[in-house]
């Protein structure tokens, strides 16, 4: 059983650290916006931090993150960016106290790979959800849907997808987010269970060989055999390359998924996008997939 932290209540304590890259840009707006919402933001060590291309050495980053998973009184912390780098220092991070109790993880892209390890060591809910570092180009849509699953209101999206979904209703555990980072981590302690779920992948800045090769190696290591629903997310930035690959991204996950009978969508608002809807991995949700219309409710 996935458990579920507490929601927040105002005046509530949220800190943010980076367990990645450093921040290249203040985040003021984000803390007004955090603050706005009634919650005591606690700004961590790592958050002004800079190693080289890292918010803070390996051991300022995971000594800073390690304080607000064994300190009570933060009910959530949220990862300031992703970028590169929380793999450097997972194995270093200590969950006993976050696995007795539980608060609200927040990040995406890099930070998947804490989220799969949450999910995986911990049977916690997390979210998937826009950072500080990306408040400023955010839409109002998704900095709602992150206010709205912290505070625990009840959400339902409904979008129109541009390329043709595989109809099908379903309803399980939500896994997923970058991936790349959940490539990285098959195999580890960080692996989260893809039977009987429903999937979310996204990505950014990788060429269509690349996702073809990270779908394939998930399909021969049949993790997506068992799927309940999969959800396909932003796949942007990609490069052209100099000999054209022949496929677009969603062209790509397509023909390596369509064999399997579950329901299959695209264009899902969620990924390096200004309008990266809050996903919380480990809730039970549901999922009404038409030909270009799409509904997903949490349960």
């Amino acid at each position: 059983m996935i458990k579920q932290p507490p929601y927040l209540k105002k005046g509530d304590k949220i800190a943010i650290v980076c367990p990645a890259k450093k921040l290249p840009k203040p985040i003021d707006h984000a803390i007004s916006i955090l603050e706005s919402w009634g919650l005591e933001v606690v700004i961590g060590e790592s958050v002004y931090a800079s190693h080289h291309q890292f918010a803070g050495t390996d051991q300022l980053r995971t000594r800073d993150i390690q304080r607000f998973l064994d300190d009570a009184s933060i009910r959530a912390i949220i990862c300031g960016r992703g970028g590169y780098g929380a793999i450097r220092i997972i194995d270093e991070l200590d969950f006993t106290a976050f696995h007795q109790h539980p608060k609200w993880f927040i990040g995406f892209s890099d930070v998947t790979v804490l989220l799969s390890h949450i999910i995986a060591q911990t049977q916690t809910q997390c979210l998937h959800a826009q950072m500080p570092y990306t408040f400023d180009e955010s839409t109002e849509e998704a900095l709602s849907s992150l206010k709205n699953s912290l505070f625990g209101a009840p959400q339902t999206y409904n979008y129109t997808s541009e390329f043709t979904n595989q109809e099908g209703v379903a309803s399980g555990v939500l896994i997923g987010g970058n991936l790349t980072l959940l490539a990285m981590v098959q195999g580890s302690v960080s692996e989260m269970d893809f039977d009987n779920k429903i999937l979310f992948l996204e990505d950014v800045g990788e060429q269509e060989f690349s996702i073809d090769r990270m779908m394939r190696m998930l399909k021969r290591a049949g993790k997506l055999k068992h799927l309940k629903g999969l959800i396909i997310g932003a796949f942007n930035e990609i490069d052209e390359e100099k000999i054209s690959f022949g496929q677009t991204a969603d062209q790509v996950i397509w023909e390596v998924v369509k064999d399997y009978g579950y329901p299959v969508c695209f264009n899902f608002p969620t990924g390096h996008i200004d309008n990266n809807l809050s996903m919380i991995l480990g809730a039970e949700v549901e999922l009404i997939v038409e030909k270009n219309k799409v509904q997903f409710k949490y349960s």
